[in-house]
């Protein structure tokens, strides 16, 4: 049986703040359109959508696609019970490196928008990498 351990802990609160970026662009999306108007959107097709939105979708689909490859390596070190400081740290890192890439990608802010998702990827490649016998 697995215990919370700080990776889990972490893997949960990516997980929450991934499954919330969705809530500024629809709500941008509620004041262009209305809420019927939204409600009622069958192309999905905004084309008076804010450049801010635009981004913050953008980021919600780079959150998502992350996210993908981050849990099962988390789940895959903990549940080997491979999980150590580095682990530890590499998912508290990552969590608020995906706060900040979205953040930074809203306000759109290229190059320190990939600073922060290069990052991530260390911290994924550290949970690979602990289960890959590097240390």
């Amino acid at each position: 049986m697995l215990t919370l351990t700080t990776e889990l802990y972490w893997l949960t609160a990516v997980t929450v703040l991934t499954g919330l970026l969705w809530v500024p662009y629809i709500l941008q999306l509620i004041g262009q359109m209305g809420m019927i108007g939204a409600l009622w959107d069958a192309e999905g097709a905004h084309p008076h959508e804010a450049p801010w939105a635009q981004r913050a979708k953008r980021a919600h689909y780079n959150a998502v696609e992350n996210l993908a490859v981050f849990a099962p390596l988390t789940l895959l070190v903990v549940g080997l019970g491979l999980n150590d400081g580095v682990t530890a740290g590499a998912a508290v890192i990552y969590f608020w490196t995906r706060l900040a890439h979205f953040l930074i990608y809203l306000v759109g802010l290229p190059v320190v928008r990939t600073l922060a998702f290069a990052v991530g990827v260390g911290c994924q490649m550290a949970m690979a990498g602990r289960l890959l016998g590097f240390w």
